[in-house]
């Protein structure tokens, strides 16, 4: 990395972390402290106003931004397709700052530039998968709140299979993270009943409330998904025939953790609370599937078969 490559670096790395000491920006850039040190006064003569406190390290006066970017047609592009598929798929809060920030980024660019932006912009289409009712719309905006604001939430949840008999339980719970899967929207959140971290469909949440109690940001990454595989705790293996197994990885289901090729066809591993999670997905694929553990899934299925014949008589 050259040196001006390397000063700009330095400047982003302080505009995105607030604070570095002198040896993590070496380590960082690898080079040594004495590099950074000349770097930091380049920047400083620069103009750059560098923050220097003893025993701490560097940071950015408050309020400094870079100028304006460069971008090249493929930056651009794929900035602007970003801002469309937020402005699709996203609730109307995100929907308005992502085209405004599109606007913003097309009035700075060059009309040459512009004019490919455009035309590659108009020849990607993001078809949304589903359109945000407004119940799930306004929770998932009192979670994003609850979020910024850490504060914990209440709501009823409806849980198709579980340990309880009743299908709607109220929670508490701490929320660290929201996700779109295939069209789903999920909350991650550390559930105050089962003392662990948990997934809940956001579309299965009513009456949800913020309370006046906080919590502490988890120092770890909010949306790992080791809890959720420890959760799932059944492991379901079916064998598909060769003739099915492009389409099978093709569905890319959720529970799926692992799909390995064999002599015999597709061998597919899954991972589920309740093995009942599964049983519409596995009963869609027909004579194309077989289930080689757990047992008690094969009588499952044998049942419910019978049922559906009974019914088509």
């Amino acid at each position: 990395m050259n040196k001006t490559d390397r000063l700009f670096g330095i400047i982003l790395e302080l505009q995105a972390r607030g604070q570095m000491r002198a040896e993590d920006l070496a380590e960082t850039f690898e080079v040594t402290k004495r590099t950074i040190y000349r770097d930091v006064q380049a920047l400083s003569e620069m103009g750059v106003p560098v923050v220097a406190v003893p025993g701490q390290g560097y940071s950015l006066m408050e309020g400094y931004f870079l100028p304006p970017l460069r971008f090249t047609t493929d930056e651009a592009t794929m900035l602007l397709l970003g801002a469309d598929f937020v402005a699709q798929n996203f609730d109307a809060q995100y929907r308005a700052a992502a085209l405004s920030a599109s606007r913003k980024l097309e009035a700075v660019l060059p009309d040459t530039l512009k004019a490919n932006v455009r035309y590659l912009q108009n020849s990607i289409r993001f078809v949304s998968m589903n359109e945000l009712g407004e119940p799930q719309a306004e929770i998932i905006l009192q979670l994003r709140r609850a979020l910024v604001e850490c504060k914990t939430v209440r709501f009823d949840y409806y849980a198709r299979f579980g340990d309880n008999a009743q299908p709607q339980t109220q929670r508490e719970a701490d929320p660290y993270g929201i996700a779109n899967l295939g069209g789903i929207w999920y909350l991650v959140a550390h559930d105050h009943t089962r003392r662990a971290r948990r997934v809940f469909r956001i579309d299965r949440i009513e009456n949800l409330k913020l309370l006046n109690k906080t919590f502490t940001r988890p120092l770890d990454s909010p949306m790992r998904q080791d809890d959720a595989l420890r959760d799932r705790k059944v492991n379901i293996r079916a064998l598909f025939t060769p003739e099915s197994a492009r389409w099978v990885r093709e569905a890319r289901y959720y529970f799926v953790t692992e799909a390995l090729d064999t002599a015999d066809g597709l061998l597919v591993t899954l991972r589920v609370r309740d093995v009942r999670e599964a049983l519409q997905w596995l009963l869609s694929w027909g004579s194309q599937v077989r289930i080689l553990a757990p047992e008690s899934l094969r009588e499952i299925l044998r049942i419910e078969a019978e049922k559906m014949l009974e019914n088509a008589s």
